[in-house]
């Protein structure tokens, strides 16, 4: 019996005055609206990786450094390899980190873009993937004239075309993992 009399029901009203007098928990912005923190965590790590792009286009990563390294590495590994096939994969190798490093740009520059939350509701937007890709080429051309003063290296339109590439496969794979996972 005593139950019965502890499990009436509260007036509507009250319901209402308890909701008006606890205080809202979270910003009554909206989450795309940028803040310092948002800065921090979208664009600080585009920044970064594009600064990390830019010193490895001085001298520190010219085809005479790099080749001290794989060169001694491929001849460790495979002690009758030829200088053709050591050239061939320096060239590989030196093209496809070329295609990585503007993969992982275009990723970081849409996620910046389009600042995801958790069980994100936008659809893909090939508006969005295709202004990704031109600030890509755009950050790639700036590079590839930054060489131009670099004496140990060379500018190249096929690089800044590679890079764009890269930039395009990166939200490409991304686009197909978005598929898979059911997110769009």
């Amino acid at each position: 019996m005593a139950n019965r009399i502890n499990t009436r029901p509260t007036p509507i009203f009250s319901r209402f005055k308890t909701l008006r007098s606890t205080p809202p928990k979270r910003s009554c912005f909206h989450p795309v609206v940028p803040t310092k923190g948002s800065f921090l965590k979208y664009w600080l790590p585009v920044i970064v990786w594009m600064t990390i792009i830019f010193a490895g286009s001085t001298d520190v990563l010219s085809s005479q450094h790099t080749s001290r390294i794989i060169g001694p590495l491929l001849r460790w590994l495979i002690p009758t390899i030829s200088d053709d096939a050591v050239r061939a994969v320096q060239a590989v190798v030196r093209k496809g980190s070329h295609v990585t490093e503007y993969a992982v740009l275009a990723l970081l520059f849409w996620r910046a873009l389009r600042k995801p939350m958790k069980n994100d509701p936008r659809p893909w937007s090939r508006r969005e993937a295709a202004l990704v890709v031109f600030w890509s080429g755009l950050y790639a051309a700036t590079d590839e004239f930054h060489q131009l003063f670099i004496p140990s290296r060379g500018a190249s339109v096929w690089d800044v075309l590679l890079d764009m590439l890269g930039a395009s496969i990166g939200l490409l794979l991304h686009w197909r993992l978005g598929r898979w996972r059911k997110l769009w």
